[in-house]
C-alpha cells in the first residue's frame, strides 16, 4: 500500500493562495451531480483555476515540490483531457524554469479516427516514467483510464497528482493497485467537509 508523504506545510503561502483562490474562483454550493453519478452538496470546478495565469504559477510551483517530495523523477506529466491538461503544462513550465527537463501530454477520451489515430498526444513515447495528473479525484476513474492508456503504450506509471483530493474514495481506489497519490489540498483542508 502507498504512503501518503507529509503535506506542503499549511503556512506555505503559495498553498494558503491556492486554497483561497480555489474558494474565490471554483468551489460552488449547492445540489450537484457528479460524473460520476453521486449527488453532492458542493462542486469544485477547478478549471476556473487551473486556467488562470495565477492558478497556474501556483499549482506548477506546488506540483512541482510534490514530486520532489516524494521522489518522482518523471520524463513526462499528463492525464485524461481537458481537466489534466493545465495542471500538466503548469508544472512542466515550473521544471523548466528551475532547468529541469520535464514534458506534458494529454490523453484523449478516445483515440483520434484521422491522422495518426493516437489516444496520447504531446511529448509523450513508449518506456516514458510519468506522473499522471488531474485537477480532482473523486473516484479516481478519469487517472485510472488516464494510467491504462500510458501503460497500454508502454509507459512507466510513478504515481497521480491532483490538485484537490475530494476524500470520496478515489485516493484509496488509486493506492489499492499501488500508485502512490499526492494532493496540494484536500476538501476537508477548504473547509467543504468535515
Amino acid at each position: 500500500m502507498a504512503t501518503t508523504s507529509p503535506p506542503v506545510p499549511a503556512d506555505s503561502p503559495l498553498r494558503q493562495r491556492l486554497h483561497d483562490l480555489l474558494l474565490e474562483r471554483s468551489v460552488r454550493r449547492g445540489d450537484f451531480v457528479l460524473a460520476s453519478g453521486r449527488r453532492s452538496s458542493f462542486y469544485i470546478d477547478a478549471r476556473l483555476t487551473t486556467m488562470s495565469g495565477e492558478g497556474l504559477a501556483l499549482i506548477g510551483a506546488l506540483g512541482l515540490e510534490r514530486l520532489a517530495a516524494r521522489g518522482w523523477h518523471p520524463q513526462a506529466i499528463g492525464g485524461l483531457t481537458l481537466g489534466a491538461d493545465p495542471v500538466a503544462s503548469a508544472v512542466a513550465l515550473a521544471a523548466r524554469n528551475r532547468g529541469l527537463a520535464l514534458d506534458a501530454f494529454t490523453v484523449r477520451k478516445q483515440a483520434k479516427t484521422h491522422g495518426a489515430g493516437r489516444r496520447i498526444e504531446g511529448c509523450f513515447t513508449a518506456g516514458m516514467a510519468v506522473v499522471v495528473v488531474e485537477d480532482v479525484i473523486t473516484t479516481g476513474a478519469s487517472a485510472q483510464e488516464a494510467i491504462a492508456a500510458v501503460e497500454a503504450e508502454g509507459g512507466r506509471v510513478l504515481g497521480v497528482l491532483a490538485v484537490v483530493d475530494r476524500q470520496e474514495g478515489g485516493r484509496e481506489a488509486l493506492e489499492r493497485p499501488g500508485y502512490g497519490v499526492e494532493a496540494l489540498l484536500t476538501a476537508r483542508e477548504l473547509g467543504l467537509i468535515a
